[in-house]
C-alpha cells in the first residue's frame, strides 16, 4: 500500500529537534493524510463502534473465546496484517497507516492491548529476524489470527533489567534442539496463544530468541493474573520444563536476542503512544458529554471555568501527543520511501533510528492518557467513582501504560541516554550545541526566524527556542559536573529527560498549527489556542527542572551565576491562560468531542 503522497517530509535524524529547526511544511500531520489512509481510519473507527464497543461487557468478563473472535473479526479486515510481507499474506502496508488502525480501534484497552501486543511486539520478531522457514510456517497464521502470538520476555526477578533473565536455552547432545528451563511473568496474550517469542541465554551468557509452540511439550501456561486494569486481556505466567525447541526456531542470531528485544520494543513505545491518543479521546468524549448533560446551580457544568480547564488540559496534552505521533511515523515513512530502503530490516532500522522519539511519546502518551482520565473522573464525581459508568474502567486501565513497553522510569533515561551516547559517538552534534550555548549563554536570546515579530504563534515560537537553550544550558552544566558519570545521577538524567521531551511536544504542536494557519484551515485557531498552553506549561516545567539540576550541580558563587543565567533564559510573556483554556472547551463543547 503507498504511503501518502507528501513529498516534503524530512526524514531528520533521531533526536535533531533538540539541535536543529523544522518548517511546518517539513513535518508530517493527520492532516497531510492520503485518501486512503483517510478511509483505513473511518474503517477502524467503524469497527470499534460496531463490533469493540458492543462486546464491552463480553470481553472484559473474558467470555471464553471472545477476544480471540474479536481478535479474527480484525485480521478479516486486514487490521492484523498490516506490517506483514504480502509474500507471507500480508498487507505491508506504510506505518502511517499501521497507527492510524492501532490509534482508532483503542476505544477499549483490554482489546487494544491483545491487538497492539500480537501486531507488534509478537509479529515483528518473525518479520524481522525469522529465517524464510520460520516467516513461511507461522506469519500467514498471524495474519489471520488462526494463531495469535505472544511476547515472553519478563521475569520476576528481571522486569526492567531484561538482560538478566534467568531463563536458559541448552542444545541437546543430538545437536537438533535447544532444551529450555524458566519462568515467564506478566504476557499478554498468553493465555490465547499459539505461538510465544520466548528469550532465553544460551550456555547462561548468550542472550538469545526462540520461536515456542504453545503445544510444546514442557511449555505450561499458568493461570490468569487479576489485574487492577485491562482485565479482559489475557495476563498469565509461562513455565518452561526441559522444553524442547526445535534448533531452527532459533530466531535471530545467538548472543544476538537483545537487538530483536529492544529493537521490536521502539515500535511497541510508539504504538503504545498511539493507543493512549485514541483511548484518551475516547475518555474526553465522555467528559464532555457529561459535562454538558450535567446541570448544577441551575446550568451545564459544562459552562463552569474549572471544567472547561479540564476539557482543555486534557485536550492540549491529547493535541501535542497525536503531534509528535504523527510526525515521528512520517519521519519513518519517509526514510522507507527512499528507493532501495523498503525492506523490512530497513522498516527495523529506520524505528531504530527514531528511538529516542518513541520513548518520549511512550511516556508523554501514557501520562496524558492518566491525566485525561483522572480529570473524567473529577468531572463526573460520585458518577465517576462507580463501577457502573465507564470513567471507572477508564481510569484503571490507563494506569498500565506507564508500566509495560518498559516503564517511564526507564525510558526517561533512555531519551537522555540515548542522546549523550549518539552524541559521543559523534552521530549527534550534541556537544558542539552545548558549547556554544555555554559560550553565548550570557547573550540576549536570540529566536530565529520562526520567533520574528508578526509571524504565526511568534510566543510560543520564542519560548521553545528558550526552552531549548535551557535544555542545552542544564545538559552543559551536568555534563561538566559529572562528565562521564551523568548517567549515574539519575534525577538529573530524568529531569533532563523532561525537559526535551516537552521540546519534542511544543514544537510538533507548533509546527503543526502554523502548517493549519498556512493552508488557512478554520482547526488552527483551537490549534494555535491548544499550543500557547502548551507552551506556558513547558516552560514553566524547563525552568522548574533547570533549577534543580543547577543546585545539584554547584553552589556559591557558581551557582548564584547559573541561576541568574536560567532567568535570563526563562524570561518570557505568559499568555492569557483563562482566555485560551475557554477558547479551548468551547470548541469541544461545540463539537462535543476533541476538536481535531
Amino acid at each position: 500500500m503507498p504511503a501518502s503522497s507528501v513529498s516534503s517530509i524530512v526524514a531528520a535524524p533521531g533526536g535533531s529537534f533538540l539541535l536543529e529547526d523544522r518548517t511546518p511544511a517539513e513535518i508530517f500531520t493527520p492532516e497531510d493524510l492520503s485518501e486512503e489512509q483517510r478511509q483505513i481510519a473511518a474503517t477502524a473507527v467503524r469497527f470499534a463502534r460496531e463490533e469493540i464497543v458492543p462486546a464491552i461487557a463480553a470481553l472484559e468478563s473474558k467470555e471464553p473465546g471472545a477476544m480471540a473472535a474479536m481478535l479474527r473479526k480484525a485480521a478479516e479486515l486486514g487490521f492484523t496484517s498490516v506490517d506483514i510481507p504480502e509474500e507471507f499474506g500480508g498487507m505491508n502496508m506504510d506505518k502511517t497507516s499501521s497507527l492510524l488502525i492501532a490509534d482508532h480501534i483503542s476505544s477499549l484497552a483490554s482489546f487494544s492491548t491483545a491487538f497492539g501486543a500480537h501486531t507488534g511486539i509478537a509479529t515483528l520478531p518473525l518479520v524481522w529476524y525469522g529465517t524464510p522457514e520460520l516467516q513461511a510456517r507461522y506469519l500467514p497464521k498471524l495474519a489471520t489470527c488462526e494463531i495469535i502470538g505472544a511476547y515472553a520476555l519478563s521475569e520476576s526477578s528481571s522486569g526492567s533489567d531484561a538482560m538478566n533473565i534467568r531463563t536458559r536455552a541448552t542444545l541437546s547432545p543430538d545437536g537438533e534442539h535447544y532444551v529450555l528451563n524458566g519462568e515467564k511473568h506478566w504476557i499478554t496474550n498468553c493465555g490465547i496463544a499459539g505461538v510465544y517469542t520466548v528469550f532465553a541465554k544460551i550456555d547462561s551468557e548468550k542472550f538469545s530468541a526462540f520461536v515456542v509452540e504453545r503445544n510444546t511439550p514442557g511449555l505450561t501456561v499458568g493461570a490468569e493474573e487479576h489485574k487492577l486494569g485491562i482485565r479482559g486481556s489475557s495476563t498469565c505466567p509461562l513455565l518452561l520444563v526441559d522444553c524442547k525447541v526445535p534448533k531452527s526456531n532459533l530466531l535471530g542470531e545467538i548472543g544476538k536476542g537483545h537487538h530483536i528485544a529492544f529493537n521490536v520494543l521502539n515500535v511497541g513505545r510508539l504504538k503504545l503512544g498511539v493507543a493512549c491518543i485514541g483511548g484518551a479521546r475516547h475518555a474526553l468524549g465522555e467528559m464532555i458529554r457529561y459535562a454538558k448533560q450535567r446541570n448544577a446551580f441551575g446550568k451545564p457544568i459544562a459552562e463552569f471555568g474549572l471544567i472547561q480547564q479540564k476539557i482543555s488540559s486534557s485536550a492540549a496534552q491529547l493535541y501535542a501527543a497525536e503531534c509528535m505521533a504523527y510526525r515521528t511515523v512520517g519521519m519513518v515513512d519517509a526514510r522507507l520511501a527512499t528507493p532501495g530502503e523498503n525492506s523490512a530490516r530497513d522498516a527495523q532500522k529506520s524505528f531504530e533510528e527514531y528511538a529516542v522519539e518513541c520513548s518520549i511519546l511512550k511516556v508523554y502518551g501514557s501520562e496524558m492518557i492518566s491525566h485525561v482520565t483522572d480529570e473524567l473522573v473529577a468531572t463526573m464525581g460520585g458518577y465517576g467513582f462507580v463501577e457502573d459508568y465507564p470513567a471507572a474502567r477508564l481510569y484503571r486501565d490507563a494506569r498500565i501504560n506507564r508500566i509495560f513497553e518498559g516503564t517511564n522510569e526507564i525510558n526517561r533515561m533512555i531519551v537522555t541516554g540515548w542522546l549523550m551516547k549518539r552524541a559521543m559517538a559523534g552521530k549527534l552534534a550534541l556537544l558542539p550545541a552545548i558549547k556554544q550555548v555555554m559560550d553565548e549563554v550570557m547573550a540576549p536570546p536570540s529566536f530565529g526566524g520562526a520567533g520574528e515579530s508578526g509571524a504565526v504563534l511568534a510566543r510560543e515560537a520564542s519560548v521553545l527556542a528558550s526552552v531549548k537553550k535551557i535544555a542545552l544550558f542544564a545538559a552543559g552544566v551536568a555534563s561538566q559536573r559529572f562528565i562521564t558519570g551523568l548517567e549515574e545521577q539519575q534525577e538529573i538524567m530524568v529531569d533532563l529527560a523532561n525537559v526535551i521531551s516537552q521540546i519534542y511536544a511544543l514544537e510538533s504542536a507548533l509546527l503543526r498549527a502554523q502548517k493549519l494557519a498556512a493552508a488557512g484551515r478554520s482547526s488552527a485557531t483551537v490549534a494555535g489556542a491548544m499550543t500557547g498552553l502548551l507552551a506556558d506549561d513547558s516552560m514553566c516545567l524547563a525552568e522548574s527542572a533547570c533549577r534543580r539540576i543547577l543546585a545539584a550541580c554547584g553552589e556559591g558563587d557558581a551557582l548564584s551565576t547559573q541561576l541568574a543565567i536560567l532567568r535570563r533564559l526563562a524570561r518570557y510573556t505568559p499568555a492569557n491562560a483563562t482566555a485560551l483554556s475557554r477558547s479551548v472547551a468551547r470548541s469541544c463543547i461545540d463539537q462535543e468531542k476533541y476538536p481535531l
